[in-house]
């Protein structure tokens, strides 16, 4: 697959994060994954590639990750693929929405997309392997993983990250939706050796670590 990841830092206010352009270079056909904020760059990025949004992956629907969605859906008239667990917990809704419930993996716009469904910061939250590329969204970043609301959650984001740690090869790429200042695209195997949240052997330690009262309360201030 020739496939370059255009890698979209988007500000607003307070908060920061990574929107993702796929695209293939024989084709000109783009996804986005989790747009938000800015229009002009995300438009901008497709211009300067001379490509064609094809379609748009939701990792979970935080504003945050969906500000841009509806309206580039509806722009566009592209579909908006999102798991069926998050519409039933968030409420979110589109014309052209497609919901995910497994983990077949489904062609478009060129690629084949294979979602890994991914729960624990939110109910549905999905993560996209696009070639050896992987979209986590929330779920996993360079430094840590998301926040998580409960105990419960917390035990479905240690399953989660075992689920990726079994299916995810060394050689992957890692985009996640936030950073702490490590530059998204790292190797998976970096971020294994790295990130603490990949070490635990057991959900009751994993939870009570994620879950610790002492950890450090600026969970926003994202780079």
């Amino acid at each position: 697959m020739s496939l370059e990841v255009a890698v979209l830092r988007m500000v607003n206010h307070y908060m920061i994060n990574y929107n993702y352009l796929l695209v293939d270079h024989i084709s000109r056909n783009a996804l986005i994954v989790d747009p938000a904020w800015h229009i002009d760059k995300v438009e901008y990025a497709l211009y300067s590639r001379a490509a064609q949004l094809k379609g748009i992956l939701i990792t979970h629907a935080h504003r945050d990750h969906i500000d841009l969605a509806k309206p580039l859906s509806e722009k566009y008239r592209i579909p908006i693929w999102i798991s069926k667990e998050e519409v039933a917990a968030s409420g979110f809704d589109a014309a052209n929405i497609e919901l995910l419930n497994n983990n077949t993996p489904w062609v478009t716009a060129s690629m084949t997309v294979e979602p890994i469904l991914t729960p624990g910061h939110t109910p549905g939250c999905i993560c996209f392997k696009v070639g050896d590329n992987l979209f986590t969204g929330d779920v996993l970043f360079a430094e840590g993983c998301g926040i998580v609301p409960s105990v419960e959650a917390a035990y479905q984001m240690y399953d989660s990250i075992q689920l990726l740690k079994s299916r995810v090869a060394d050689s992957t790429r890692i985009y996640p939706g936030h950073s702490y200042g490590v530059t998204p695209g790292q190797a998976f195997s970096d971020i294994k050796d790295n990130n603490i949240y990949l070490h635990f052997r057991d959900k009751e330690s994993f939870a009570g670590f994620r879950l610790r009262k002492t950890q450090n309360k600026n969970i926003f201030k994202f780079n």
